[in-house]
């Protein structure tokens, strides 16, 4: 059986570790919620860039029939 002073330091090192882990958990969180802002600020740029190839596809689509339609 492991003696008192074994136990302690066993306490002591799952404590230790427990505060390792939950500042760890912290920054993974921070860096999260910092990609998922940079992301939702990059979000109207990405819309407005479909709009414009949208927009693109279907002045290429007008240029094709009139192309043809001569």
């Amino acid at each position: 059986m492991a003696s008192l002073d074994d136990l302690k330091k066993r306490i002591a090192s799952v404590k230790s570790t427990q505060k390792i882990t939950k500042a760890m958990k912290m920054v993974a969180a921070a860096k999260l919620r910092k990609a998922q802002e940079s992301a939702e600020r990059g979000r109207p740029y990405s819309e407005k860039m479909n709009n414009v190839i949208l927009n693109l596809s279907k002045k290429k689509k007008k240029i094709i029939i009139w192309h043809w339609k001569r």
